[in-house]
């Protein structure tokens, strides 16, 4: 049977003012944290429960989980606007999202007065949407307390991850025509939510009266690594071809572009030679969301630059701390040709701790002055290296191919 797919929904101050009658900006870098932290939760309950997480997945019980991003300001009460109105984000408000996004077979709202209130908002503006039945509606006791305490980081660090043009600073991004970003996206997982949808944030969505003026829209180039540069991998028996990856990839970012939850994206096949800088065509898939304003390209990639030193209006990339390496090398290319180099941002790791750095000895006491910094970040990085072990795609093909010769 397929997974149960569980959108998770949260409402927070997302959008900024930006120039511009109808504009916003996205606050990118307290965004992706959010989006980071999260996704460590929910990577957190997966691996300790041993519950399968991966879009696609086969196994009983797997659950693929979503994040989705609404704008909303508790404090500035109901929002009046127009559930069509645009602010050229891909983020929308709580009356756009219920107006949008649905028809939902379970809503799960936290107890207490905050979720109360946002299930009553959001049912009001749902109203003539779709009938909720009060059997579909289900408290969750207690909610849900997260912390999001800002780590210091050097300015190189700063730079990089919020961005080239932001200095280092939380500044609201208005967006970019294209993004990109690459990867191999096997079995895709919480870490691969994270990267798409952080690169969806930085988007910059042309509203209808744009597009109807003859303007393009905006696009996302997503890189997946062919079939050959993957022989290597292990289990690679239990590798995903390219394509069940490239539309693995457009059914999460379907969800990142608030598609009803039962459309089907159209998803049609293209060959662009230069977008893979190889000798031979590259093969990509194409889809449209948001009415047209937002195209995703999928990228069959034969080396590690990609797209990137091929095409020259691109603008952003998005990398993590793995690939940072990457996004230098290739701005190094793109300025031997005498091109922009391209914003680069780099997102947050998932943390097994899920954003709490705090050690269990310093926590007991018994961690000396004059070694906890060194003992907490040395204890930090191995956490981070296990955790990230126990949820990557080599993790889950290594329990498939054991699973599969148990049943041999």
């Amino acid at each position: 049977s397929p997974a149960a797919v569980l959108v998770v929904a949260v409402a927070a101050p997302i959008l900024a003012r930006a120039p511009g009658p109808r504009s916003k900006a996205v606050r990118w870098a307290r965004a992706q944290a959010l989006l980071a932290d999260l996704y460590s939760i929910v990577a957190s309950v997966c691996a300790e429960r041993a519950i399968p997480s991966h879009l696609g997945g086969d196994e009983p019980g797997t659950v693929d989980a979503r994040v989705v991003l609404v704008d909303r300001d508790a404090r500035a009460g109901v929002s009046l606007s127009h559930p069509g109105e645009a602010n050229c984000t891909p983020v929308l408000g709580l009356a756009a999202f219920a107006a949008t996004v649905h028809p939902w077979r379970t809503v799960f709202h936290a107890s207490g007065e905050p979720g109360y209130e946002l299930l009553a908002a959001f049912l009001a503006l749902a109203e003539g949407r779709q009938k909720l039945l009060q059997s579909q509606i289900v408290v969750v006791e207690g909610g849900l307390s997260l912390s999001n305490p800002a780590p210091a980081l050097d300015a190189s660090q700063a730079r990089g991850r919020r961005g080239a043009e932001t200095g280092g600073r939380d500044e609201a991004v208005e967006g970019y025509g294209t993004v990109c970003l690459g990867g191999t996206f096997d079995h895709l997982h919480p870490g691969h939510k994270l990267l798409l949808h952080a690169a969806v944030l930085l988007l910059r969505v042309p509203d209808a009266d744009a597009l109807e003026s003859g303007g393009e829209p905006c696009v996302l180039i997503v890189g997946i690594s062919g079939d050959e540069l993957l022989v290597k991998k292990r289990y690679a028996e239990e590798l995903q071809p390219w394509d069940a990856r490239a539309r693995s990839v457009v059914a999460f970012l379907a969800t990142a572009l608030n598609s009803p939850t039962t459309a089907v994206p159209v998803i049609t096949s293209a060959s662009n030679d230069a977008a893979a800088g190889a000798s031979s065509n590259a093969t990509e898939l194409h889809a449209a969301f948001c009415n047209g304003a937002v195209l995703v390209r999928c990228v069959d990639i034969r080396d590690a630059f990609g797209p990137t030193t091929a095409e020259q209006s691109i603008d952003a990339i998005v990398v993590s701390g793995e690939t940072r390496a990457g996004g230098r090398a290739i701005n190094e290319r793109r300025e031997a040709r005498g091109w922009r180099a391209l914003a680069i941002y780099e997102i947050d790791v998932l943390d097994a701790n899920g954003g709490d750095d705090s050690d269990d000895d310093a926590a007991d006491g018994e961690a000396t002055e004059g070694a906890t910094a060194a003992v907490a970040a040395a204890a930090a990085a191995a956490a981070a290296d296990r955790f990230a072990a126990k949820i990557s795609s080599t993790e889950i093909r290594r329990q498939k191919a054991e699973a599969r010769s148990r049943r041999r």
